[in-house]
């Protein structure tokens, strides 16, 4: 069960990685005002949403012990997320505002998962 869940953990490290890397690759284009949220920020989400509601059955399914109050704020801030790039996903421009939101709100997801132990 170990290497099961630590495969769904590389997958949602893969999955963060591409949610943040996208943000990144627009940076230059946001202080232009023209940044946008690219299929790869909709997939990345989309993966750890997947992967993180995966991991939290294997665990439960190991009889690992759970914070659900971790859990449950990183699901919050994940659907927050998906919702603002799944909407947002076809238009040609995203608000600075919004897109700086998408991104501050991923780099506390990566700081709650690491440091809120």
């Amino acid at each position: 069960m170990d290497v099961l869940i630590n495969v769904f953990v590389a997958l949602h490290i893969i999955g963060i990685a591409s949610l943040l890397g996208g943000f990144l690759t627009q940076m230059k284009a946001m202080g232009a005002g023209t940044a946008r949220f690219v299929p790869a920020m909709l997939h990345g989400a989309l993966t750890m949403l997947v992967t993180g509601v995966a991991l939290v059955g294997l665990n439960q399914a190991d009889d690992n012990t759970l914070n659900t109050a971790k859990i449950g704020l990183k699901l919050a801030i994940l659907v927050v997320i998906l919702g603002a790039v799944y909407v947002k996903r076809d238009d040609e421009k995203v608000e600075k505002a919004l897109f700086g939101a998408v991104g501050g709100l991923t780099m506390a997801n990566i700081f709650i998962a690491t440091l809120w132990t």
